[in-house]
């Protein structure tokens, strides 16, 4: 089986973030660091590369195939802020009415983009990360540091 690509890592959050390239990037990803450390009470861990995560939980499909990954996280990305929050809520009316007030964003599968901060209502997104949050507690109650 192939070895994970997405775990933690030893990289300072602190130094991934003093690190992107420009400067509002830099000033959004501090800002939603401190909400997803409000949300979560966790001090966060980088995950692969790119990956700002809070908490992690271990699974193990049908299939054999197991691992460890962060029960909440954001990543910086050059094109868009991409926040894991949708999995298994995308289509629920909640979501959908505070996706409504959000602003301008996109979804996929189970991410939400934007491009920063100053195009969404971060009252939505701290509330799309608590019910995130809840969910991943209520999937995975041995969500941990």
């Amino acid at each position: 089986m192939a070895e994970l690509k997405t775990k933690a890592t030893a990289i300072s959050v602190a130094d991934y973030i003093a690190a992107l390239p420009e400067e509002a990037r830099r000033a959004d990803a501090a800002t939603l660091d401190a909400l997803y450390r409000k949300v979560t009470g966790f001090e966060p861990k980088m995950w692969g590369p790119s990956i700002i995560g809070y908490g992690s939980y271990s699974y193990k499909y049908d299939s054999g195939h197991e691992g460890t990954m962060c029960c909440a996280g954001f990543s910086p990305r050059k094109g868009a802020h991409t926040l894991y929050v949708l999995g298994g809520l995308a289509e629920s009316a909640p979501v959908a009415a505070l996706l409504g007030k959000l602003g301008k964003h996109t979804t996929g599968k189970g991410c939400l983009y934007f491009k920063k901060l100053a195009d969404v209502d971060l009252a939505v997104v701290e509330k799309l990360v608590a019910m995130s949050w809840e969910r991943m507690n209520a999937a995975h109650p041995d969500c941990a540091a």
